[in-house]
């Protein structure tokens, strides 16, 4: 296993069957007790049909996790952890932050790692040029320990856990020029002028800061006690400290609280990317699957994303698989299905059979490597063998199959005749389902030439569970054609016990197709298939014929 792996995603077909659930799940723990990691991980590309829902509680397994893509996400670039910051921090202090940690960005979150908003260097460069803004650090509920903390100065009285109610920034400079500016609640900036101290202080003075560690008398304490004043010393003079002042705010005052541009880890780094080029930002937040913030990402960063490294079982074509597939590693396919169109752009293990199932192949794979079959494993590919050759009567099965299914069935203890009529009938059942459901329980997109067409197939085991699923799903496939965006669309109904088809189709020309196909006469729009029952087999290679005949005589 190459280094640096994180995740392999085994996955099945769209509109997953049986065995497309099963051999991922199989193959998945196969391929982690071979090489002694949790790194594989069953996917299932779509909804599972009730069969394979059956299957799966019958041995006591939840639903594979869904993946709908595998383009690369934002949890698969380097996010940037940068913690989130308090939003009582000040802008002094979240500037400092900022340098030490090279980004012009910071998010504000909550205890519980909820982003509350984010500032950039440019919002703390705009407050800081506001120098007119006299009554901020009081609109602002500035804690005096904010104060302390910019001016690097001392708490000679007062709370520091207190805060600003009020009050406007003044610089204290002689008695004569403060009378008139000077307000009850105002922060006023002095140096060592007594006079100057304890006028302030009469003028009804929240806070004194006195400037260049000037000492402040026992007559100016005093009086600024009685009247609740407090008093702050910082090293810092006058001018410097009217500068700084105004950067104890909290970040909350300044932040971007709504409408933040931010991207979850699942966000595609393709739509991550459409969305910072709309933007002036550099940094963005990232958020986790819980609406958590984790870190910061810039454009930069999805330059490197890592590709997705997934493994294919039971389909080899493009047409039938996940979206984004282009853009990830796929390191093996286990199929048994005609080779298609799927391209890798590495060297990748590819082991394709000509047997009834891909669970068959997956079987002879645990008894080459040595590995026992657990009992819940073994009765998932007994299963999906029993399905996709319907329980033997598909021609696609093989003495292969037979010999698995057989062994398997052993090791799960389930009686193959009984269990398959379980199965079989569970998949059947019609209650509350609609006719979309039942069409994409097993249902494949081919192409030949320049011709796109989808075939499904649902097994029944008795006639009447036929016919109702007729009589559901054929009024259903125009419409199918239409919300697959395919001109031909057909449909078989199996009778597994008389190993028999009906098949009905929509699309233009499409019954001159079948009765070409399968040399019968169509009988309005459906026609009977006497001894066809495998679309693999059976099916897609007469429409592939017929279709490349078709055009070859067009041209």
């Amino acid at each position: 296993m190459p280094e640096g792996i994180r995740k392999v995603n085994v996955i099945g077909h769209l509109h997953p069957d049986t065995d497309s659930i099963c051999s991922a799940i199989a193959y998945a723990y196969l391929k982690n007790q071979v090489e002694h990691t949790n790194i594989y991980e069953p996917r299932r590309a779509g909804a599972i049909n009730r069969e394979t829902a059956f299957v799966l509680g019958h041995f006591g397994f939840n639903e594979p996790e869904l993946i709908t893509s595998v383009t690369p996400q934002v949890k698969d670039t380097e996010i940037q952890r940068q913690d989130g910051i308090d939003s009582e921090m000040s802008l002094f202090a979240a500037w400092n932050l900022m340098r030490e940690t090279r980004v012009d960005t910071l998010c504000i979150t909550d205890d519980e790692d909820g982003l509350q908003g984010l500032i950039a260097v440019k919002d703390i460069a705009n407050a800081n040029m506001d120098v007119f803004d006299v009554s901020v650090i009081g609109e602002s509920s500035t804690s005096y320990a904010n104060i302390i903390d910019t001016l690097n100065g001392e708490m000679v009285l007062g709370d520091p856990a207190a805060r600003v109610t009020g009050g406007s920034v003044r610089v204290g400079t002689t008695p004569e020029m403060m009378e008139d500016t000077v307000q009850p609640g105002d922060i006023v900036l002095v140096t060592n002028r007594y006079e100057t101290q304890r006028f302030a202080v009469e003028c009804g003075a929240s806070c004194l800061v006195v400037c260049c560690s000037a000492h402040v008398s026992h007559q100016v304490l005093a009086s600024a006690e009685r009247s609740g004043c407090s008093i702050i010393t910082t090293p810092y003079e006058t001018y410097a400290a009217a500068r700084l002042i105004s950067m104890s705010i909290p970040v909350r005052s300044k932040m971007l609280s709504e409408n933040i541009l931010k991207v979850s880890v699942n966000t595609s780094i393709d739509d991550a990317r459409k969305m910072m080029a709309k933007s002036r930002h550099r940094y963005f937040p990232v958020i986790d699957e819980n609406s958590r913030y984790v870190g910061l990402i810039s454009s930069p960063n999805l330059l490197a994303a890592k590709k997705k490294h997934v493994i294919l079982v039971d389909h080899n074509e493009r047409s039938q698989s996940v979206e984004g597939l282009e853009q990830a590693e796929i390191m093996e396919i286990i199929d048994h299905h005609r080779i298609g169109s799927i391209e890798t752009s590495s060297p990748a293990y590819f082991r394709n059979m000509p047997v009834g199932c891909t669970c068959t192949i997956v079987h002879m794979m645990y008894r080459e490597n040595g590995v026992e079959i657990p009992k819940d494993i073994a009765g998932l590919m007994l299963s999906a063998i029993l399905s996709d050759t319907l329980a033997f009567r598909s021609p696609t099965c093989t003495q292969i199959d037979r010999a698995a299914a057989e062994d398997l069935a052993r090791i799960c203890d389930e009686d193959i005749p009984t269990y398959a009529d379980a199965m079989f009938e569970a998949g059947a059942d019609l209650t509350g389902r609609t006719a979309e459901e039942v069409f994409h329980q097993d249902f494949k997109v081919f192409s030949r030439g320049n011709v796109k067409f989808g075939v499904g197939q649902g097994s029944y085991m008795t006639e009447n569970s036929r016919k109702a699923a007729e009589k559901l799903v054929g009024p259903y496939l125009r419409e199918a054609a239409q919300a697959e965006e395919l001109p031909l669309v057909f449909y078989l109904f199996t009778d597994v016990k008389s190993s028999s088809s009906e098949i009905l189709w929509s699309g233009e020309g499409a019954d001159d197709i079948v009765a070409r196909a399968f040399d019968v006469e169509p009988k309005g729009d459906v026609a009977l298939l006497p001894g066809v029952v495998s679309r693999k087999k059976q099916v897609i290679p007469a429409l592939m014929a017929t279709l490349q005949s078709i055009q070859e005589d067009q041209d």
